[in-house]
């Protein structure tokens, strides 16, 4: 699957490395991996949920 879909990193991933993701998009689903071990597994999200999940995220909704 995943040689399957287009690959984009995280506008703030450095060329230092850091915290950094992938997302990825079809038609029906976004697609979040780790860019340091990309085959470590891949997340898959309705587009419904992760617009919520980003949402939640900028409103502060996960922070400690």
């Amino acid at each position: 699957m995943d040689r399957e879909l287009k690959w984009h990193k995280s506008s703030r991933s450095g060329a230092n490395g850091g915290n950094c993701v992938e997302l990825a998009r079809t038609k029906g689903a976004m697609f979040v991996r780790d860019s340091k071990n990309p085959n470590s597994g891949t997340l898959k999200f309705t587009p419904g949920t992760f617009s919520a999940l980003l949402t939640d995220i900028k409103s502060g909704k996960y922070d400690r």
